[in-house]
């Protein structure tokens, strides 16, 4: 978890490395520092490069997660509004599912918290864990919440190595909804010593699976939480959606974050994250569903130098019936605010009409490089079927090469025909200076490389001079491929930038990802 704020430079503080290596023998990127071809504070200054993004392709196998059969807890629907969390072998999944008893006049209590698990990140099971009676049988897959059934939209859940009590090591935000004049939404947290049986923070009481206006953790507002959930130097944010004026007008539901120092006091203040460029735009009262919005807030991967995330692209319209979602890609680099990478880029598209994620997708906090892939988990949601929600839903995966977001390739544009020819220009870049406080091993992951194709990687002091016996040719395609010095690493200074160099009369062919760095053993 990142615990160090990387203000103006990239932070290299690395506190040492857990083995979780894939089956294909790699290390695991979350644990170290990455660089990502795409984050422009990581790497400001380049020439004659361009970044192309990459959009994610379906897995075959969608949904891997499907809905439960008639009279099960998730029979009408498996709202991947949750988390996924790799332990060893086992990747967790928590998600809501939502019941097909019409007679329940409580709408609210037919959501609640449901779990699944899988060995390969695929193929997923519904293990009966035995905790929660329902329709007269404990043979189910719901978790123990506390306090009596809440209705749960959304939950997000992180596991806090840090925290020194067990019984708060893993923690959970969820969107229940209390009743003030009307019914609004707002944040319960939870917190668990294994993932299964949870708890409030505090002591509260559900109300026909509402939450008391009495027992709110934040102001009385309409505030959708839940849509990432993170730690980020020492606090907590609940990332979600507000329609509400901020100090600066925007045209319907933005991404906010509230933030908490111990996960049980949430603070009254709170921040605009994210911001559609279309949403400066106000169209007027009387008119919030219409227009480009955000939705449901940022689920976030957290690498710890950065953050990426999925937020959802409302396509609004006058009715209904006519709007659509999809998924755009953002980062961030001080776990405040976050921006895109390509402008109104979409990293995900819903599916076509018929398909089982046809009109609207949902973002899950769910991200795994697993093996040569990086899956990142989905939901579905149809806002166009407002009136009758449909019987379907589940969790799909979304799949790119591993860690391959988005790459940087030599831009061509300039090598026009006869007088209208540029110079031939150094196609390379520059990363920001960055604190090694310990000796580091460099990694590439990068495609297109061979004996016509190399990348050379220079290490240079902080006002960029080149340090000798730092300077290596890669050309050996990979995600994870290492960087031969000359040197050893331990006459470095505290602060260097890196230069990477596409050289050879193929170097078109190279597309570079990423840049890790990863303590020397």
């Amino acid at each position: 978890m990142n615990r160090l704020p990387p203000i103006g430079i990239v932070s290299l503080v690395l506190m040492g490395w857990v083995s979780s290596a894939t089956a294909a023998g790699y290390f695991d990127e979350t644990k170290f520092t990455t660089l990502f071809a795409f984050d422009s504070v990581s790497i400001p200054y380049s020439q004659n490069l361009r970044l192309e993004m990459r959009q994610a392709e379906r897995h075959p196998a969608n949904p891997v997660l499907q809905r439960g059969r008639p009279g099960t807890p998730d029979a009408q629907g498996v709202q991947f509004y949750g988390s996924i969390i790799r332990e060893n072998d086992t990747y967790r999944m928590w998600y809501v599912a939502y019941d097909d008893d019409t007679e329940n006049k409580v709408a609210s209590a037919r959501w609640r918290a449901a779990y699944a698990e899988s060995t390969d990140g695929a193929h997923w099971t519904k293990p009966d864990l035995g905790l929660v009676e329902y329709k007269g049988s404990k043979n189910n897959n719901l978790l123990q919440m506390g306090g009596g059934p809440w209705g749960f939209v959304n939950i997000k859940v992180l596991k806090d190595e840090a925290d020194p009590d067990p019984a708060r090591r893993y923690k959970m935000t969820s969107h229940v909804y209390f009743r003030g004049q009307r019914r609004l939404g707002t944040l319960l947290p939870f917190v668990s010593v294994d993932g299964y049986t949870w708890k409030p923070v505090k002591e509260v009481k559900s109300v026909k699976a509402e939450l008391r206006k009495e027992d709110l953790l934040l102001p009385a507002i309409h505030f959708e939480p839940s849509g990432g959930l993170y730690e980020w130097d020492g606090m907590f944010y609940a990332c979600g959606q507000n329609a509400l004026n901020a100090m600066q007008p925007y045209q319907g539901r933005v991404t906010r974050m509230y933030r908490s120092p111990d996960f049980i006091h949430w603070l009254p203040t709170q921040s605009i994250g994210f911001v559609r460029e279309p949403q400066h735009q106000v169209l007027g009262p009387g008119r919030s569903l219409e227009g480009e919005q955000t939705h449901e807030g940022i689920s976030v991967w957290n690498r710890r130098n950065m953050l990426l995330g999925v937020v959802g692209l409302w396509h609004g319209a006058k009715e209904w019936q006519d709007i659509t979602i999809d998924l755009g890609f953002v980062l961030s680099n001080d776990g405040l605010n976050f921006r895109e990478p390509a402008r109104e880029w979409t990293f995900l598209k819903r599916g076509a009409d018929g398909a089982w994620d046809q009109g609207g997708v949902l973002q899950g906090q769910g991200f795994e490089n697993i093996g040569d892939e990086t899956f990142i988990y989905y939901g579905a949601w149809d806002p166009r079927s407002r009136e009758k929600v449909p019987e379907r839903g589940g969790v799909g995966i979304a799949r790119l090469p591993r860690d391959r977001f988005g790459d940087l390739v030599v831009e061509t544009a300039g090598k026009g025909p006869g007088d209208y020819q540029l110079p031939e220009i150094t196609s390379e870049f520059v990363t920001a200076a960055l604190s090694l406080r310990r000796r580091q091993n460099f990694f590439v992951n990068a495609e297109g490389l061979g004996p016509d194709a190399g990348l050379k990687v220079e290490l240079l002091s902080a006002n960029e001079t080149p340090l000798p016996g730092y300077a290596s040719t890669v050309r050996q395609s990979g995600f994870q491929t290492p960087v031969r010095w000359e040197k050893d690493g331990g006459d470095l200074p505290e602060r260097v930038r890196v230069r990477v160099t596409f050289e050879g009369r193929r170097n078109t062919d190279i597309r570079f990802s990423a840049l890790y760095l990863k303590p020397a053993e």
